[in-house]
Parts: structure tokens; C-alpha cells; sequence
């Protein structure tokens, strides 16, 4: 036994992925769901693509709770979303899973820009298009976000009443990651040099200029690539979760404009965290995830009810689709709870 799991790992190895990511599944699909592509508006006349799930067993005349699932940024929903979505309408909900606006099927130009409040309208408003449908119960809406989802989601219920329960997996202030870095990696001077790259930039796509992209996940590893970049390359360049959406290429995939992403600048969806009480907040993160300080700072300044849970051994990306890993048991439990 101990030779063919030796074997095993060298394969995986070779193939450039570990034996500990064998479980992940980004791509699941179930026998107990319909799925149905669907589009509704924000507030701003854009459009918001969109999955809806629905559990077979719905009767009708039946009204279900309902959770809105929010993808990881510069995602798209059949990356990590529709995983999630799936496997909460396994367990009765129905779910939806969306697609930001300027990504994916969602509306906005320039393709792949950051626009954070536009990002936690389009939870609202997929609180819209659930609230109206006849077979979900409009007082039991809730949602996940999913890495930079996360901070959209807070953001979106801090000022959204009809989001019942918020529960957030990896998440990322993305405010403070653009401001300060991971552990305030970034000095004040780095901060103004990328504001003034960014604002020169404006000029030259004001003059018709090709477009720049920025951040996002590298294209290739070599000897001096991170283990930051090498988690976020197994997912998002591999076959584990590679998905190149409409209108994008793979060179744009995960990649904001560099003109836009500054706008996180000016993001802090931790402030007034503690308005959303008496709501209740779940935080997931993984032991070992190097964006776990997002979660332990927001649950830190949240109130009641609140929980941080940490899921032992499990890294940033582990939480994206390792459905051995992810606690969807926890996922579940808060929704009944909590909706």
C-alpha cells in the first residue's frame, strides 16, 4: 500500500499537481439540481448573468430559502460559484450564482474593470430577481462570497437589509490588499507610484491606446515564483479550474485593467461591519490560507452573532472546489440556522 501511494504522489508530481488537491472538483455537477442560465438588471440597467439552481425535489407552490453564491475576483462563477451554488442546492436552497458586472456574462465595459460598489449592487440585485420569483421565500435570502466576494457581499449588506445571513470563504478585503499588500506589504511609496502608473495610463487609453491589465494570476512558473503564485496557478491555469468566459481570452482571465483597480483604493467594506448585526456573519477560512487576516479582522470587528471558523490544514485556494476540504456541512448548518 505504502509503494502505491508513493507511485501515486511522484505521478501527481510530475504532472504538476499534488496527491492533497486529488479531491477538487470546480466543474461538479449533480443529479439532484436543474440548472438554468438566467439574467435580470442591476440598478443600473446592466446586466448580471447569472445560474440559477434549483433542488429537484422543489413541490409546486413550495417557497424555499434562497442563497446568492459571489465568485472569487477576477473570476468568473463557473470558477468556485457554481461549485458552491451546486452543492447548497443539494441541501434544499435554492441558489444563484453570479457573475460581476464587467466579467463573465455580466454587462459593463471595459471588459474585466473594478468597480466595487457596482460589484455589491449586483448582490442586491440578485436579491431583486430571487425576492420576485414565486418559489423563494424573500425573508430567507442569504449569501456566500467567495474570496474578493466576500468583501463585496459585507458591502452589499451593510446598506441591504433583505440579505439575512452572509457567510464568506477565503476572503479578501480587497480595499486593504490593494492599499497595504498581504501583512501591510506595501509601503506608502509603492501605493503612490502605482496611483501615478495607473493615472499615466488613463491618458493613454483616453487617446485610443491598447488597454492594460494588471495583477491577476501568472501565465507561467518558473524557479523564482511564489508559493502564492503557485497556489493560484495550479487553480486558475490548470485543468482543475481553467475557464476562459465569453469575451475574454486567456490572457485577460483573473486580469483587472490597470486603470480601474486602483478604485480599491477607496474600498473599506470593513467599516460599519457591525451595522449588519443583528444579521449573522460566518467567516471560513483556511488554517493555513494567506488571506486569513481578512477574516479574523472582519469577524474582530463584526457583532453579534458572529463566528470565525477555521478549517485546519486547508490553504487560500483549498476552499475554492476541494470538496473534501470545504465545510459545506458548516455552509448548510448556518443557512438553516440563520434563514
Amino acid at each position: 500500500m505504502k509503494r502505491i501511494l508513493i507511485l501515486t504522489t511522484i505521478l501527481f508530481m510530475i504532472h504538476g499537481i499534488s496527491s492533497a488537491q486529488t479531491d477538487a472538483d470546480n466543474f461538479y455537477k449533480s443529479d439532484k439540481v436543474n440548472v438554468e442560465k438566467v439574467s435580470f438588471p442591476n440598478l443600473y440597467k446592466m446586466k448580471v448573468g447569472a445560474n440559477l439552481f434549483l433542488p429537484r425535489d422543489m413541490k409546486p407552490g413550495e417557497k424555499r430559502s434562497a442563497v446568492i453564491v459571489g465568485h472569487p475576483m477576477g473570476a468568473v462563477k463557473e470558477q468556485s460559484a457554481d461549485l458552491y451554488a451546486t452543492k447548497l442546492a443539494e441541501q434544499g436552497f435554492v441558489t444563484l450564482s453570479i457573475d460581476l458586472s464587467f466579467w463573465g456574462d455580466s454587462g459593463g465595459e471595459p471588459r474585466n474593470a473594478v468597480l466595487p460598489d457596482v460589484y455589491a449592487e449586483d448582490f442586491s440585485a440578485a436579491v431583486d430577481f430571487l425576492g420576485t420569483r414565486e418559489f423563494v421565500d424573500r425573508e430567507r435570502i442569504g449569501a456566500v462570497g467567495i474570496c474578493g466576494s466576500g468583501s463585496f457581499a459585507i458591502s452589499a449588506a451593510k446598506i441591504d437589509p433583505r440579505l439575512k445571513a452572509i457567510a464568506t470563504v477565503s476572503m479578501y478585503d480587497m480595499g486593504t490588499a490593494k492599499r497595504n499588500g498581504l501583512k501591510n506589504a506595501v509601503t506608502p511609496e509603492q501605493r503612490k507610484q502605482a496611483l501615478i502608473e495607473a493615472a499615466e495610463q488613463r491618458y493613454v487609453e483616453f487617446l485610443g491606446g491598447e488597454t492594460r491589465y494588471t495583477g491577476g494570476t501568472v501565465h507561467e512558473l518558473t524557479e523564482q515564483s511564489t508559493p502564492i503564485e503557485r497556489e493560484f496557478y495550479e487553480f486558475y491555469r490548470t485543468p482543475r479550474g481553467e475557464y476562459t468566459p465569453r469575451g475574454a481570452t486567456p490572457r485577460t482571465t483573473t486580469h483587472p485593467t490597470l486603470t480601474s483597480e486602483v478604485k480599491f483604493m477607496n474600498f473599506y467594506p470593513f467599516d460599519d461591519i457591525e451595522t449588519i448585526s443583528p444579521r449573522a456573519l460566518l467567516f471560513i477560512a483556511g488554517e493555513n490560507a494567506h488571506s486569513r487576516e481578512f477574516s479574523e479582522d472582519a469577524c474582530r470587528r463584526a457583532a453579534e452573532p458572529k463566528e470565525l471558523y477555521i478549517v485546519p490544514g486547508a490553504g487560500h485556494v483549498d476552499l475554492y472546489d476541494r470538496t473534501d476540504v470545504i465545510p459545506f456541512g458548516k455552509l448548510t448548518a448556518f443557512f438553516q440556522e440563520r434563514l
